[in-house]
């Protein structure tokens, strides 16, 4: 069975009252990182056009290269939760991710940014379907992504709003764009 992965983000004017209520609510900080993405597009198609994304991801002492398909309506919902299926595939070590990106650019694709951020995440001990991060992105702010994994697309949702109303979050401003799309904006 495949998971899916239901997200939303939103802006965080002020993460240190979030911290407080995940301390409140029983989460975990699972760890702080600072991850590279670079992201790719094919010169025959625009993946900012079909929303699509081609990435490779580096952190401590991990690299990955992740997939995800073209953004429509059954993906990408008027309430900005977006649920797709990811392809990803880890590479042997962090030191793999500029040999993957010289093999992209190699083969032709195209580099469109870099974006950079330090994550904070945050497990809940009796629920690991569910995952909140709080991210600083370099040049486009900081936000809160509420991430809720499942099979069933429209029980996640219900779950994933039920989780930003109990965190207090539900009423920030909901952010449909990218962090890749967020940063590219602001270079402009």
């Amino acid at each position: 069975m495949h998971l899916i992965e239901v997200e939303r983000k939103r802006e965080l004017p002020d993460p240190s009252s979030l911290r407080q209520r995940l301390t409140e609510l029983g989460y975990r900080e699972a760890g702080n990182l600072t991850e590279v993405d670079t992201y790719f597009s094919r010169p025959d198609v625009d993946y900012m056009k079909t929303v699509e994304c081609l990435r490779i991801r580096q952190r401590d002492g991990f690299a990955e290269i992740t997939y995800k398909p073209p953004s429509n309506a059954s993906t990408h919902s008027d309430a900005d939760v977006i649920a797709k299926r990811e392809t990803n595939v880890s590479l042997s070590g962090p030191d793999q991710a500029s040999a993957a990106n010289q093999l992209l650019v190699a083969i032709g694709m195209v580099e469109l940014v870099r974006v950079e951020k330090a994550r904070t995440i945050y497990e809940h001990p009796e629920h690991d379907d569910i995952i909140v991060a709080i991210d600083a992105v370099t040049y486009a702010g900081t936000f809160v992504e509420t991430e809720v994994t499942a099979a069933d697309t429209d029980a996640a949702t219900i779950h994933l709003e039920e989780v930003e109303t109990e965190l207090g979050i539900a009423d920030y401003l909901v952010v449909g764009l990218s962090y890749r799309d967020l940063v590219m904006a602001a270079a402009h």
